[in-house]
């Protein structure tokens, strides 16, 4: 099992963000990299030399390019950003990006999908040239235009070259999580472990499976996590699997030590009954 920082957990309250004790704690916890979720206002080389000071690999480059508009003159723009994303992602060192993929007020999550795939169209030739393999992730939310695993599948077949960033939590969002894996798992290049507290409706997020739910912290939530962890080792996957935590229960430097304990002491007791 490999572990990453991702850097969106530590950035997202942002009074006790600090990019150098971020990979300070990384180094710290002997995670295996991390997947940095933009730039933070830095460079690419800035960033890299952080890590690299500190031997700790950049597994994963996530930034944001909104690629849902109808035609190829609306997305131009958008299209450009991938590309510079890309560009910081060679830079960092990173052999995978990930765009997120959020619902659009007003636009069916059909026709998002649709928009969505015809700019990943547009951008897979210049991550192929680069030699990054891109993907996007199953996202949450009832207008979210890939959450099952259907969804993510019809783009892998009309984007040639992409690959997946399975999200076991957002998965959880519009079905079993586990099962989500598996249809995935032969496209599935980097992984986001998080969790949720399934709530009563006003109370958190409106999914796909029509329920509501609310950020808890990794093995604190209603997500089967140790069977999440069992069916990427059972799927022999060998990369890594981010630490995401978006609730305010626990800062973000204890909710990642706690997460880190729990997932390697689930890992643990997985790998010593398997024996």
């Amino acid at each position: 099992m490999k572990l990453s920082m991702m850097s969106y957990t530590m950035s997202r309250q942002p009074k006790f963000f600090d990019l150098a004790q971020m990979f300070d704690l990384t180094a710290e916890l002997k995670l295996d990299g991390i997947d940095m979720v933009t730039l933070h206002g830095s460079t690419a080389k800035e960033l890299r030399k952080m890590a690299d000071d500190r031997a700790i690999p950049v597994v994963c480059h996530t930034f944001i390019a909104d690629l849902n508009f109808p035609t190829t003159a609306e997305r131009s723009k958008t299209v450009d950003d991938a590309r510079r994303g890309i560009d910081a992602a060679v830079e960092l060192g990173a052999p995978t990006v990930m765009i997120p993929t959020p619902a659009k007020a007003g636009v069916d999550r059909d026709v998002s999908r649709k928009n969505w795939i015809a700019g990943l169209q547009e951008v897979i030739p210049y991550a192929n040239e680069a030699d990054i393999i891109l993907t996007v992730e199953n996202f949450p939310g009832a207008g979210s235009p890939f959450v099952i695993a259907t969804d993510l599948l019809q783009a892998v077949r009309e984007v040639p070259g992409m690959k997946i960033t399975y999200d076991n939590g957002n998965a959880f969002s519009g079905e079993e999580p586990i099962q989500s894996f598996k249809d995935v798992a032969e496209h599935t290049v980097h992984v986001h472990f998080k969790d949720w507290d399934i709530v009563e409706e006003g109370q958190g997020m409106a999914m796909l499976n029509g329920t509501t739910m609310a950020s808890a912290l990794i093995g604190e939530g209603d997500i089967d996590t140790k069977g999440c962890l069992k069916a990427l080792t059972d799927a022999n996957y060998d990369f890594c699997i981010n630490l995401e935590y978006e609730g305010n229960k626990y800062n973000p430097t204890e909710g990642v030590r706690k997460a880190t304990e729990y997932l390697r002491n689930a890992y643990a007791e997985l790998t010593a009954t398997s024996v």
